[in-house]
């Protein structure tokens, strides 16, 4: 098969096109023949050296793909070979196969074609998980979702819209304004032109927003703390502009905060798979009725692999960013 493979860590022209067996699916795996496969990120962490696979996973970039089931191992039980699904991997995504365990891949949505199926999984868990079960967010209270353009942002805008929350949003460029108000952003801050704690402030009279999903962290920290009304949850999933921070715990005892956090790809099996459970009783007959839908940006080909990467790194896109498979 055709695989992207990493030359050593570096900027995108360390990605060449090679070749590999086709991987065999293990106990409760299944095989997936790949028509899409999501660029993320954490693949470009990798790339650089900076995010190594867990234990037991793929050398390969890639944690999200879409396409056909083609073997099945021992003791699967949901799945039939040729059904179509999109799944979060646990690496190994820029390949023609992939092997995944059963509970970790979802039935694509009613009428999303692969490419857009391929966009699903690594934001819609993550978002979920961060959002919803550690950030608790509840209708009627009020987020703030720092990146709002990025494929995260896009996904978690759609999600606290569509449950009923009150959803502002930063933003870097004046372009991303119009496309994030229309995924259901309620308001949004250029955070190069208006200090965005000044904003919630003024917009939420003094009080604060309830939940923060927070992924560039660094001088973010504090400042996100300002943004927080009493009880407030602050989610961080990345730490773009550093991972140490400092501040008076007296600020987060006195507002009653609850600081919180996680990563996705080193969770087990079981748990990746209770999120999928969660997400396909929860959020995807959402998508099944197309009151969300995954923002592609721009397609590329397998072999285009450093063009994609290199937008990714460069921030100008909004929404997704899939290579196309097959």
């Amino acid at each position: 098969m055709k695989v992207i493979e990493i030359t050593k860590p570096g900027g995108p022209e360390v990605l060449v096109v090679g070749e590999r067996s086709a991987p065999k699916p293990k106990d409760g795996e299944v095989l997936i023949k790949v028509r899409a496969a999501g660029v993320n990120r954490p693949d470009c962490a990798q790339r650089q050296g900076t995010y190594p696979p867990p234990p037991g996973a793929s050398d390969l970039l890639g944690l999200e793909v879409a396409g056909e089931i083609t073997e099945l191992g021992p003791h699967v039980k949901r799945w039939q070979k040729g059904d179509p699904v999109c799944a979060l991997v646990n690496g190994g995504g820029y390949a023609e196969y992939v092997t995944v365990p059963e509970g970790q891949c979802l039935p694509i949505p009613y009428d999303l074609d692969f490419t857009h199926a391929a966009a699903l999984p690594e934001t819609f868990f993550t978002v979920w998980t961060n959002v919803f079960e550690s950030g608790q967010l509840v209708k009627g209270e009020s987020i703030l979702v720092h990146g709002g353009s990025g494929g995260i942002g896009t996904t978690a805008i759609q999600l606290a819209h569509q449950f009923g929350a009150t959803v502002f949003t930063t933003v870097g460029k004046e372009s991303a304004v119009t496309p994030c108000l229309e995924l259901g952003a309620d308001t949004v801050i250029q955070y190069k032109k208006d200090d965005f704690v000044s904003v919630i402030k003024d917009a939420t009279g003094g009080k604060g927003v309830d939940v923060i999903l927070d992924m560039v962290g660094g001088e973010y920290f504090g400042r996100n703390l300002e943004c927080l009304a009493p009880m407030g949850r602050l989610v961080q999933i990345a730490t773009i502009q550093g991972a140490t921070v400092s501040f008076d715990l007296r600020r987060m005892m006195a507002k009653r905060l609850t600081i919180t956090g996680s990563t996705l790809r080193p969770r087990s099996t079981e748990e990746k798979s209770r999120i999928a459970q969660s997400l396909e009783e929860h959020v995807w007959p959402l998508l099944n009725k197309g009151r969300l839908k995954p923002v592609i940006f721009k397609e590329f080909n397998l072999d285009q692999v450093r063009e994609a990467h290199e937008l990714m790194e460069s921030s100008a896109h909004t929404g997704k960013i899939v290579l196309n498979v097959r």
